[in-house]
């Protein structure tokens, strides 16, 4: 039994350590649009939000303005944060910067884009943060646990993914 905790204890400080890997490719103009979350890990700053997007307008800068909303379900109103992204190394494009609270950075990495530019996971190198994102509001079953393949073999648990409430009428 000692043997079989310390094995587990080695596997989750080994996921903990190891390399996150982006998309490799990433057009900007393409990603660029409106983005439904359908799944994600929970956190703080999105705490008590169903319907919510996520749009990414590429400016003349070449910066990613981010228009991140929701409807509040405590206040019963809609919620909308506004940001902005950049990519630091273009020959690592699926790496990038996101800030709502300049100058506070953080990691936004694409890990999973299909050829389409319909689904998206996008996580962060702690793997504390975690999304499925798609351009339609209803994903298949099979398509999001696809995407949950790719983010556990990234070394995410998947476990914590919660599926998000997309009726707001």
């Amino acid at each position: 039994m000692k043997y079989l905790s310390l094995l587990s204890l080695l596997f989750i400080f080994s996921c903990s350590q190891m390399e996150i890997k982006t998309v490799s490719e990433l057009d900007l103009n393409k990603y660029s649009g409106l983005w439904y979350e359908i799944e994600r890990f929970p956190n703080s700053f999105e705490k008590g939000l169903k319907c919510v997007t996520a749009e990414y307008q590429l400016m003349d800068n070449g910066k990613i303005k981010v228009i991140n909303s929701g409807f509040n379900t405590e206040k019963n109103k809609r919620k909308e944060t506004v940001g902005k992204a950049y990519v630091p190394n273009k020959s690592k494009p699926g790496e990038i910067k996101v800030t709502f609270f300049w100058p506070f950075y953080g990691d936004y990495n694409v890990l999973f884009l299909d050829e389409e530019y319909k689904y998206a996971l996008v996580g962060s190198k702690s793997r504390k943060y975690a999304w499925i994102l798609s351009r339609e509001i209803k994903v298949n079953e099979d398509i999001i646990n696809k995407i949950k393949d790719v983010a556990s073999e990234q070394g995410f648990d998947i476990s914590n993914f919660k599926r998000i409430e997309h009726d707001c009428n």
